[in-house]
């Protein structure tokens, strides 16, 4: 495990799945999927195109793609969770994050992705927090990691995914006193 604030790359530290939540622990990472579009758009407010297509760290993504990279990236989670919902135990697709960020998309404005991701976290929030308890213990199996997920660690892993990336937009204007 990664500790937060050691590592440029995971600046609040690398997932870690605690295990079946609460009600209200899920409720939480639930309100933390509801504020992430608006805590990325704070995150990159004022930032002009040279400070966009900056690296957030060595070797890393630029701002631009990792703004374009959250909705890329919980688009996909919002498939999950729709897949582990309405199958049994759904083998979920993965997807090669890292080439979807080269591709031309990834270098276009980011309010196309601000708003998709503003959209997108509304209908998911919505699902989410409709979703029974019972409901949260339904599995899927990632084939490349073979793993079996289910909803909750879902949800707990990408309530940890969006502050993750917006840490590292953060941290590199923190960094730059931007």
């Amino acid at each position: 495990m990664t500790e937060p604030g050691t590592d440029l790359r995971y600046p609040v530290g690398t997932f870690q799945y605690p295990g079946p939540s609460t009600a209200a622990d899920r409720a939480a990472r639930i309100d933390i999927l509801a504020g992430t579009p608006a805590k990325m758009r704070a995150a990159v407010a004022g930032l002009d195109a040279g400070q966009l297509d900056t690296a957030y760290r060595p070797g890393g993504w630029t701002v631009r793609q990792v703004v374009h990279h959250v909705p890329d990236s919980h688009m996909n989670a919002y498939i999950r969770c729709k897949l582990t919902l309405t199958e049994d135990h759904p083998t979920i697709k993965p997807y090669a994050e890292a080439r979807w960020a080269e591709l031309a998309d990834s270098a276009r404005p980011i309010e196309g992705a601000l708003a998709l991701l503003d959209l997108l976290h509304e209908r998911w929030v919505a699902l989410l927090r409709a979703t029974p308890e019972t409901a949260y213990a339904r599995t899927c199996h990632h084939p490349e990691s073979k793993i079996d997920f289910t909803l909750d660690g879902l949800v707990a892993m990408y309530a940890w995914h969006g502050p993750h990336h917006i840490a590292q937009i953060t941290e590199l204007r923190r960094r730059q006193r931007w």
